[in-house]
Order: C-alpha cells, then sequence, then structure tokens
C-alpha cells in the first residue's frame, strides 16, 4: 500500500504565489503531500481565492479583533494553534504569513512550522527584506541577496536553515525585476524545504 500523503497546513497573508507552487506541486506528485487547510489573516488575500479553486478548505483569522478585546498575541496563536490542530499536520509552512508567531503557537507544533524568508541566513530579519537588501545593494553594502526556508523558532527568521538559494542584483535592476527574480528562487526552495522538513519528520520515533 502506498504511504500516505503528507498533510500541510499553508499559512498566508497575501497574493499567495508560494501557495499555488505548493498546490501545483502536489496536484502534480512532485511533492507527495496535500494541502488540507490555508489560513490567512487577512480577509482580501487572494491565496484565498487560489485555495478556494484548489478545492481546499480556507479559515480567515484576524488579529484586529483580539486587539479591540484588549488581549495580547499569544491568546491569537493560541487560539489559532486550536483551530488549525483539527486538520491533524503533518507540516505547517508560512509562505508569506505577515505574523510573528509565539511559543503559544509553536510549542503546539514542535519542531512542524517552517517559514520562508527572502533573505540569507543572518541578514534582513522581519518585513521588507527584499527592498531593504535592493537599497543595501544600491549603498554598495551588500554583493547580492537570497532567499531560504528555515524551522521556526520564537527568534525571527533565526531557525535551522532548510534550504536556501543565492540571488543576485545586477546594477541595471529594478526593485520589480530583482523583486521578480526574487519569488522564482522562494518558489523552487520552498518545495526542496518542504521536502526535507517532511523527510526529517518522517523518520521520528512515532
Amino acid at each position: 500500500m502506498p504511504e500516505a500523503r503528507s498533510r500541510l497546513v499553508v499559512m498566508i497573508s497575501g497574493f499567495g504565489s508560494n501557495l499555488q507552487a505548493i498546490l501545483d506541486a502536489c496536484a502534480a506528485g512532485r511533492l507527495w503531500a496535500e494541502v488540507v487547510l490555508v489560513v490567512s489573516n487577512r480577509k482580501d488575500a487572494y491565496g484565498l481565492v487560489r485555495a478556494a479553486r484548489a478545492g481546499v478548505p480556507t479559515l480567515y483569522f484576524p488579529l484586529r479583533p483580539y486587539r479591540e478585546r484588549g488581549l495580547d498575541r499569544t491568546d491569537y496563536d493560541r487560539d489559532l494553534a486550536e483551530r488549525i490542530a483539527p486538520y491533524r499536520p503533518d507540516l505547517i509552512v508560512l509562505a508569506g504569513w505577515m505574523h510573528i508567531l509565539s511559543s503559544a503557537f509553536l510549542d503546539r507544533f514542535p519542531g512542524r512550522v517552517i517559514n520562508l524568508h527572502p533573505a540569507l541566513p543572518g541578514m534582513f530579519p522581519g518585513r521588507d527584506a527584499i527592498r531593504r537588501a535592493f537599497e543595501a545593494y544600491r549603498r554598495g553594502e551588500i554583493p547580492y541577496s537570497g532567499c531560504m526556508v528555515h524551522e521556526v523558532t520564537p527568534e525571527v527568521d533565526a531557525g535551522p536553515v532548510l534550504a536556501q538559494a543565492v540571488v543576485p542584483i545586477f546594477p541595471d535592476d529594478t526593485l520589480e525585476r530583482f523583486e521578480a527574480r526574487m519569488h522564482e528562487a522562494e518558489h523552487r526552495i520552498l518545495l526542496e524545504g518542504i521536502q526535507r522538513a517532511l523527510e526529517r519528520i518522517r523518520s521520528l520515533p512515532r
């Protein structure tokens, strides 16, 4: 009997091009997995449309109601984990998820949360990494940039690296051209990082 497909939950905040790369790889059999839930903290995220077209359940889960009630991010993270847990994810993939997850979420899925970040290890953690790298290149501070997939820890963009790629910046580049080249590399290493994470998880004692 063939091995069951791994169960993925993908968390997004925007356009969802990386989600689409995952959905396409699963449909083509290049990734022996299935996306069982797509989560967004933004109602207008186009990735929710992509998920619906693929027949994947979605969850819109905003932070604002928690802030309006005077609750903090750990309350949000704990409830978010509670909503995701019934889907029994083997792996949770942050693919453009714009919210830092605390231990209230991560402790519920130890070693099973990975993130795609558009910078190399130790460089440009947090938001706007592509723009910040491009500006640093223009100032002569870096010769190139890149992207990585890493395990998520409470420290932002600092967990063990699963996959990475250098992305060149050219003297005549615009930010838009550099960003497009970065997204191409992201799609490639995201699948590689997911595969490595799933192989590690499968090797763990059950």
